[in-house]
């Protein structure tokens, strides 16, 4: 194993490949990427569900999702991979006149910011893209075009292959076991397999980012919570433009599997969850879905659960769930964590912006300053209603 580097990125996820890729290709050589486990695509990368919006509330989450969305669109072109993006749409269906009220006053910064085609939609709308679907108490919803579904995996793997071709390299089974630093600044990273020098660190584990951060001296909130996802196989034909759909008044959402007609995924943000390192599948869970799928769509409740399919992943959150990117109080140490669900499709952003702050000291393509660490001290803290 080398002991120096220029740049070393820990993990080698989806952010972190994308953060060396984008490094790599402005020209830095000597990156290295270190994982964990023996292969990657082993850990959050590997559980999530790969769905793609640019339907938020803030500016900084659209914002990300709509470059990200243009990458997806030429990302088999730019790294030779295969990211699946398939956009189907994302509708979202309010119950109340509050919740539509915050869709439409969405929507309308979204098309702002130059998401064209977002659109609310009525009841009678909702109710023919969506067969079977309980519309007795919906009062509205919105609908995003070009949200829709990505391979995780196939995003991975692109980022990777690419960084790799313009000179980066990965180590695998390394586990870091402490940022070393003097005088507040990074020297290098201990591993169980001897320790590399460097002059600059970026921190992309994950869910598992404070503890190594902490061993720098950075506080970083950043807290482990486990989301769960059913899988089901349908005996009927599901429609082919079937779009994720999200119950805004309990987080309940669905959506076809890719690459099929027959199997679908659906979930909620279990409220009962307490935040833990647990990855284990939990048989209730399967009933706590399906109670909110009876209400919402009852046709769900004729699926029969592929058990073997069904996984728990980790979200990595932060108190206000939005992403941390940039410098801290530890020169030459970087940040890219806390993305509390949505680290795979902000990913292309991410690493730009990583890589830009890194080489020419802040993102020009896109102000990420609001995403810094020291928006928690100063009690800036940002604002997102719809996280599932």
């Amino acid at each position: 194993m080398r002991s120096k580097a220029e740049i070393v990125i820990i993990g080698g996820g989806v952010v972190g490949a994308s953060v060396a890729y984008h490094l790599a290709e402005r020209g830095a050589k000597d990156v290295l990427i270190l994982e964990r486990e023996a292969v990657t695509g082993l850990g959050s990368t590997g559980k999530a569900t790969g769905g793609v919006r640019a339907q938020f509330e803030t500016d900084i989450n659209i914002k990300l999702s709509l470059y990200s969305l243009d990458l997806f669109g030429k990302f088999n072109e730019l790294t030779g991979g295969e990211c699946g993006y398939e956009p189907r749409g994302y509708l979202f269906v309010a119950t109340d006149a509050r919740q539509l009220d915050f869709l439409r006053t969405s929507s309308a910064r979204q098309k702002e910011l130059g998401y064209d085609g977002v659109r609310l939609v009525d009841t009678e709308a909702i109710s023919k893209m969506v067969g079977g679907l309980n519309c007795e108490d919906i009062a509205g919803g919105s609908f995003g075009p070009r949200d829709g579904f990505i391979d995780p995996i196939g995003v991975l793997n692109g980022f990777l292959g690419k960084a790799l071709e313009y000179g980066a390299e990965i180590e695998s089974g390394v586990d870091v076991l402490s940022i070393e630093t003097q005088g507040d600044k990074v020297t290098g990273v201990k591993t169980n397999k001897g320790d590399i020098a460097c002059e600059k660190i970026i921190l992309c584990t994950g869910a598992w980012a404070k503890r190594l951060a902490a061993t720098a001296g950075i506080e970083l909130p950043v807290e482990p919570l486990k989301r769960q996802i059913v899988w089901a196989r349908s005996e009927t034909e599901l429609p082919a433009d079937l779009p994720m759909v999200i119950d805004l008044s309990n987080g309940f959402h669905f959506r076809p599997a890719k690459n099929s007609r027959h199997e679908l995924l659906f979930a909620y943000p279990d409220q009962d969850e307490a935040p833990s390192f647990s990855t284990d599948f939990e048989d209730g869970f399967i009933n706590k879905v399906y109670e909110k799928a009876r209400h919402r769509a009852p046709f769900l409740c004729d699926t029969k659960v592929v058990r073997e399919k069904c996984r728990a992943g980790l979200y990595e959150n932060t108190p206000d769930h939005h992403a941390i990117m940039g410098g801290c109080g530890v020169e030459g140490l970087y940040l890219a964590n806390g993305f509390s669900g949505h680290g795979v499709m902000h990913s292309p952003a991410t690493g730009r912006a990583l890589a830009e702050i890194m080489l020419d000291g802040k993102a020009s393509f896109l102000d990420v300053s609001c995403l810094g660490l020291k928006r928690f001290a100063k009690g800036e803290l940002l604002h997102e209603t719809a996280f599932i």
